[in-house]
């Protein structure tokens, strides 16, 4: 088993919730994270000021899949969560040894 770790865009949350449901990937654990990276933040100007926000707001999606899926689960998340822009994200792939199903005890890996 694997633990994929998306960190994306806000924006793009939605499609990329949509993409997985639509190739059968529901079960999800999401946060919001805060963090920088190359893109090493955003310049606005406001009313003659120029503003910088060096620590961006992402959306970190995490799954744990089976081996054979991953493949696709990183495609879909890739393709959906593109803009081309700097700072559409990162994808993790980890590997999970156990996983345990609280409410059986049933254990996987």
């Amino acid at each position: 088993m694997k633990l994929v770790i998306a960190l994306i865009r806000p924006e793009r949350f939605g499609a990329v919730k949509k993409a997985l449901e639509d190739k059968g990937y529901i079960g999800m654990t999401t946060a919001e994270a805060k963090g920088r990276g190359a893109q090493k933040g955003i310049a606005l100007v406001y009313r003659g000021g120029r503003l910088t926000i060096d620590i961006l707001v992402k959306v970190r999606i995490e799954i744990v899949s089976h081996d054979r899926d991953v493949e696709d689960l990183v495609s879909t998340i890739r393709e959906s969560a593109w803009t081309g822009a700097n700072g559409d994200g990162r994808i993790f792939v980890l590997p999970v040894e156990q996983a345990i199903r609280i409410r059986t005890g049933e254990m996987e890996g």
